[in-house]
């Protein structure tokens, strides 16, 4: 009697949350259903040891994110929602989240696996990524820089642009992520990029270029234009990134109520920086140490262009990840050794594959950002970070 009551229970659950209404949408979406698990509650409980506090991952607004280990010793994240009811507008979000992750086939944006619907609320299962969030690794904590270096900076901002340009542009129809911020953005063991967290997420008919919404977002990352007209297009998400971008460069956080009112919003104080050609007040100590002037200020640039109030005025997430590909492949060291060791034994001369053109550094205005001084030239004549930035 009482696996009978079990049953039913699980039986309303899967009808409450939306599970008749999912495998309408799955199946109108070629490979949907054979690409998404459907977990059993008791596979999960057993996976995450009862949702134990020692597994979480994480929380964000709607959920936590707990660690799990199937019966196959597979690690999976698992997201759970942390009301004890879901309305109707959560069930929405859910589907609208296994919809869109089923269509998405990127290295740089993480995987869903399978969902459950037979809980209380319904649970996402995504591959599990292993080092945590952008955010936990850019932003200060207790005075200290962070440890990813210029380098690997420019490196995951690369991936991250390529992931949402391929949202907007190469996946079958086209998703805004309507929620880009440093705590979406999450990294594995080798540091790679995933772009995570679609609940916000919306598919674009392919005859339109916006959509009316209710505004939905992260503060500090919210395009202004979005949040004025409703109106959302690809170009709030280029807005978004462009924190992301400043982020990179100054190791603050996109809000930060306890600084000065002129200091709270990054997005705006880092404008008001640029205007006055005052950057060094707002640059990270690890990135004047490690990257190349023109290279940072390329960036900088970069990132006011999509931080424009107007949306039309933004470059595309197409142009941001082709301008950032081209200045990483310019910044990272060159191994000619190896190359020319590897071109030596196998007799093959490396093509040129470049599906980005590189950014032109003569066009960057240093002369507005910089006075040099010729004995501050390094070896090889390298521009020495230690140049004065117009204060």
């Amino acid at each position: 009697m009482e696996l009978i009551k079990l049953i039913k229970l699980r039986e309303k659950f899967f009808q409450q949350n939306g599970g008749l209404l999912l495998k309408q949408k799955l199946s109108s979406h070629e490979n949907g259903v054979e690409s998404t698990k459907i977990f059993t509650a008791k596979e999960l409980e057993l996976a995450t040891k009862n949702y134990d506090k020692s597994q979480i991952l994480g929380r964000g607004g709607h959920g936590i994110v707990y660690k799990g280990i199937l019966s196959e010793n597979r690690i999976v994240a698992i997201k759970k929602s942390t009301e004890i009811e879901v309305d109707e507008r959560q069930i929405k979000e859910f589907i609208n989240e296994v919809v869109i992750l089923t269509q998405i086939n990127h290295r740089n944006v993480v995987k869903l696996l399978g969902c459950c619907l037979e809980t209380e609320v319904p649970l996402l299962v995504y591959e599990y990524i292993s080092n945590g969030t952008l955010s936990d690794h850019i932003h200060h904590k207790d005075g200290r820089s962070s440890s990813i270096s210029w380098e690997s900076r420019l490196r995951i901002a690369a991936e991250t642009a390529g992931a949402i340009a391929y949202l907007h542009s190469i996946a079958s129809i086209p998703i805004i992520h309507r929620d880009i911020k440093s705590a979406n953005i999450l990294l594995d063991e080798n540091y790679t990029a995933k772009v995570s967290d679609f609940g916000a997420s919306r598919l674009v008919p392919l005859d339109q270029t916006h959509m009316d919404t209710a505004v939905q977002g992260t503060f500090g990352y919210l395009d202004p234009e979005y949040f004025l007209t409703t109106q959302l297009t690809e170009k709030s998400d280029v807005y978004s990134f462009g924190v992301v971008l400043v982020e990179f460069l100054t190791g603050e956080k996109s809000l930060s109520p306890e600084k000065s009112e002129e200091q709270r919003n990054l997005a705006t104080y880092f404008n008001s920086l640029m205007g006055k050609k005052n950057l060094s007040q707002i640059l990270d100590a690890q990135v004047v140490k490690e990257g190349k002037l023109e290279h940072i200020i390329t960036v900088a640039e970069l990132a006011k262009r999509c931080l424009n109030s107007k949306g039309e005025e933004r470059p595309t997430m197409k142009e941001v990840a082709g301008e950032l590909e081209g200045l990483r492949k310019l910044a990272t060291p060159p191994s000619w050794a190896h190359q020319q060791s590897y071109e030596e034994k196998t007799n093959i001369t490396s093509q040129p594959t470049d599906l980005y053109t590189v950014p032109n550094l003569d066009t960057v205005p240093l002369s507005s950002y910089i006075s040099i001084d010729s004995s501050e030239y390094g070896p090889h004549n390298d521009m020495v970070l230690s140049m004065n930035i117009i204060r």
